[in-house]
């Protein structure tokens, strides 16, 4: 069964879901490139789960498309694990997505370090508009939220009415644990981003992202100091 955001009411949504809730993840992703084919995209951060979704998306569809958010400030170790991920994967097609405004035209446009002045706007301009505009060519994406992450993905399901971005948001991981994303990367040798040995287990923009102590909430090395705690690609608007 295909949903499409047009056209699907809550009651599909549940009934779909609960038809999906036995499935494992390799199986959701089966069920979601035989369901939309071309017209389904991975948006990926290159972060653990990203890697894990990789390693199983080759398996299903090696030539899939793969979407990542070059805001034009991630750390270095993160485009030097894109370079691997792409030297391990040549089938897959990933494309670098770049917000219209260079870090130099945002400057002129907003002042110098808007992520400091207005971290929401920031991320709209790196983020949000140029995920926008990507996923306006798909029916369906891929995400690689977990239920464990935070209190606001807790009843993230396996197919979701996406309001942000008016489309559908399969997500293949939502019962995994951070132990077990670890697990799959170990069996299976995948390459990852090294600033997770440094106590950064979740990694976005350098200018936002920082290591945890012992014992900190997984995400609290984003943005912070501040009340911001998602760059708003997975909340409703």
């Amino acid at each position: 069964m295909q949903l499409t955001y047009q056209k699907a009411a809550a009651e599909d949504y549940e009934s779909l879901n609960q038809k999906l809730k036995k499935k494992d993840s390799l199986e959701i992703l089966k069920w979601a490139y035989q369901t939309y084919g071309d017209e389904l995209v991975y948006a990926c951060s290159f972060g653990a789960e990203g890697i894990v979704l990789i390693d199983m998306i080759h398996k299903v569809k090696k030539d899939a498309v793969i979407v990542f958010l070059d805001t034009d400030f991630h750390f270095k170790e993160t485009y030097e694990l894109i370079d691997r991920v792409k030297e391990r994967y040549p089938s897959l097609r990933i494309e670098m997505t770049k917000p219209e405004l260079t870090p130099e035209e945002q400057a002129e446009v907003h002042g110098p370090e808007l992520w400091k002045v207005n971290p929401d706007l920031c991320c709209s301009i790196r983020k949000l508009i140029p995920l926008e505009q990507q996923l306006n060519q798909y029916t369906a994406w891929i995400s690689g939220l977990r239920r464990e992450q935070s209190p606001t993905r807790a009843n993230t399901e396996f197919v979701n009415q996406d309001r942000r971005f008016h489309s559908i948001k399969i997500c293949p991981l939502i019962h995994w644990t951070e132990e077990e994303i670890w697990m799959y990367i170990r069996l299976h040798q995948l390459p990852y981003n090294e600033l997770h040995d440094k106590n950064y287990p979740s990694i976005g923009c350098e200018h936002c992202t920082k290591a945890v102590l012992a014992g900190e909430d997984a995400r609290s090395g984003r943005w912070a100091d501040t009340n911001k705690t998602e760059c708003g690609l997975h909340l409703d608007k």
